[in-house]
């Protein structure tokens, strides 16, 4: 009876204390770094956006992937993006077609890479060339761009720019060539600045626009609408209503969307970041942002004169020529390699074939220039 009784003493204490010392499963804490004082780091590692080898781009908690609906042409490069916020911080809606405002403290990263690379080690494989980093300060957002290591350990702080040679193999099996071009800080203001009210020089994000994340993105796990998953994330203000379909850009790489919806998208996040109100080229008539494209083909280009012939040839008197793409200022110039006249003005050194092919289709559709 003794032994019962301190048995049942013994289980009643146990089940006291169990219930007193119930496990809770702490919080996750991402490891991201970026500390304002110190950033941009020597090392790309620093911030601990990846987790495991850094050539794998496996993102650390927090770390969302996002992706445009088109890309910038760069010399056929692959891309990885990915955003960070600091905790209980989060994005907010301007309007379609504007960038996403972040909140101070946040990052945006995009990696650069080949893949079936011919001149490496072992040939096949993947090479990671760059990546870059805009960072959020209370001043604004300042630019980091990291050159990786032959070996893909490391990648090293690097804004003096440079050219490294990648041979590559395309999905048909072509072999391509590049002189990739790492750009400079002053390459990198070229494309992002901007003029504020007060005419200062400030620098801004390109692609984080709702009309260019207004799609469903593959996240592994899951399938779902890039705005709807940035808000569940806490990533971003709920509180505003997605583009319309009208409204939202499309993959110009998308043979079955409609033409002109596809010109409309590639000039949108090729050419203008430079092309706009207070950007880099905003002294020259086109506007091509998608929402100022829309039923306006001067914005385009289409029939008005170029202001500068540079000594180019009387036939290219046009922005674009109606019907007349060889008499088109701007296909010329997407359609060269020569610095001194192809455009963009950086970011390639090779001819974009699908875009020139793209543009050419579209502008064999319009009408004659009068």
């Amino acid at each position: 009876m003794l032994l019962t009784a301190v048995l049942i003493t013994t289980f009643i204490a146990c089940s006291k204390n169990d219930d007193d010392d119930e496990y809770v499963e702490p919080t996750p804490v991402s490891p991201v770094t970026v500390d304002l004082t110190q950033v941009p780091y020597a090392t790309l590692s620093e911030y601990k956006f990846f987790d495991g080898p850094l050539k794998n781009l496996k993102p650390s908690l927090d770390v969302l992937p996002y992706a445009p609906a088109s890309s910038l042409f760069s010399d056929y490069a692959h891309k990885k993006r990915f955003v960070w916020m600091p905790k209980n911080t989060k994005a907010t809606f301007n309007s379609d077609g504007t960038i996403l405002e972040l909140p101070v403290g946040a990052a945006l990263i995009k990696n650069f890479y080949y893949d079936n690379v011919q001149n490496i080690a072992t040939p096949g494989g993947t090479r990671i060339i760059e990546t870059r980093i805009m960072i959020r300060k209370s001043t604004g957002w300042i630019f980091a761009d990291y050159k990786w290591n032959a070996e893909q350990t490391e990648a090293t702080l690097d804004l003096d720019g440079s050219f490294t040679d990648i041979t590559w193999k395309d999905e048909n099996n072509v072999v391509k060539t590049a002189n990739y071009r790492i750009p400079n800080e002053s390459q990198c203001i070229i494309c992002h600045k901007s003029r504020d009210i007060n005419d200062v020089v400030t620098f801004i994000p390109i692609g984080i626009k709702p009309q260019n994340l207004n799609f469903d993105y593959n996240y592994g796990t899951e399938t779902k609408n890039q705005l709807t998953k940035w808000i569940e994330a806490g990533y971003l203000d709920s509180n505003f209503t997605f583009p319309t379909a009208e409204n939202t850009t499309i993959d110009y790489n998308d043979t079955s969307k409609p033409l002109e919806l596809r010109a409309r998208s590639y000039v949108d996040i090729n050419c203008a970041h430079c092309h706009g109100v207070d950007r880099h080229c905003d002294y020259r008539p086109m506007r091509f942002a998608f929402s100022e494209t829309k039923n306006n083909l001067v914005n385009m280009g289409v029939c008005v004169n170029t202001q500068d012939m540079q000594g180019f040839s009387p036939s290219l008197g046009k922005i674009i020529t109606g019907g007349r793409p060889e008499e088109s200022m701007l296909y010329y110039r997407i359609n060269t390699t020569d610095e001194t006249y192809r455009m963009p003005l950086h970011g390639r050194t090779v001819i974009h074939e699908e875009g020139v092919a793209l543009m050419r289709d579209w502008i064999n559709t319009l009408d004659r220039c009068n």
